[in-house]
C-alpha cells in the first residue's frame, strides 16, 4: 500500500515540478511549486521522517512561498512578460547541465561504494539515531541549543536587513 502512495506522490511531484518550470505565468508557477513541495512532504511522511515533513510544510510551503508570492506581487509582471525570455547565458547553462548530468551518472554508478556503511563511511553514521520528532526536539534543545540560537539570530538579522533594504527613502 505504501508503494502505491509513493508512486502517486512521485508522479504528482514530477508533474508539478515540470509545470513549475514551464508555466508562463509566475503566479501559477508559484502555486505549482507549492503543490510540488507538499507532495515532497508527503514522501517524507512515507519515509517516517515526520520532522522533516513538518519542516517542509511549515518552512518551505508556509514561509518561503509566501515570500515568493510577495516578490512576484511587487515585480511588475506585465513588464516581465514583454521582455525577452531567452537568456544570453545558454552556453553556460549547457555546460552546467552536462557537468551536473555527469555527476548524477557517477553517483548512480558508484554511489553504493561511496555511501556504504562499511569501512571508511562507517564513521559518518550518527551515533544517536533519531527516529521521530521527539528525539529530534530533545537533541535540538539540549545538545544543539547554541547553534540553534545562533541560527535564529542570523535569520532575524537577515529579515531586518531585508526590511531595511526594501524600505523606500522619504
Amino acid at each position: 500500500m505504501e508503494l502505491i502512495f509513493f508512486y502517486i506522490l512521485a508522479g504528482i511531484l514530477v508533474t508539478f515540478s515540470i509545470l513549475t518550470v514551464t508555466a508562463p505565468n509566475p503566479i501559477r508557477s508559484a502555486v505549482y511549486l507549492i503543490s510540488a513541495l507538499l507532495s515532497m512532504a508527503g514522501l517524507f511522511f512515507l519515509l517516517e521522517a515526520e520532522f522533516v515533513g513538518a519542516v517542509q510544510v511549515l518552512v518551505y510551503v508556509g514561509g518561503i512561498m509566501v515570500l515568493f508570492l510577495f516578490v512576484i506581487m511587487l515585480v511588475n509582471v506585465r513588464e516581465m512578460e514583454t521582455q525577452r525570455r531567452a537568456s544570453r547565458h545558454w552556453k553556460t547553462a549547457v555546460v552546467l547541465g552536462v557537468v551536473l548530468s555527469s555527476e548524477l551518472i557517477f553517483l548512480v554508478v558508484r554511489g553504493a561504494d561511496i555511501f556504504s556503511t562499511e569501512g571508511i563511511g562507517s564513521n559518518l553514521i550518527v551515533e544517536a539515531q533519531t527516529r521521530n520528532t521527539e528525539s529530534v526536539g530533545s537533541l535540538l534543545y539540549s545538545t544543539y541549543l547554541l547553534p540553534f540560537e545562533i541560527a535564529s539570530i542570523l535569520l532575524l538579522v537577515a529579515m531586518v536587513g531585508a526590511v531595511v533594504l526594501t524600505m523606500k527613502e522619504k
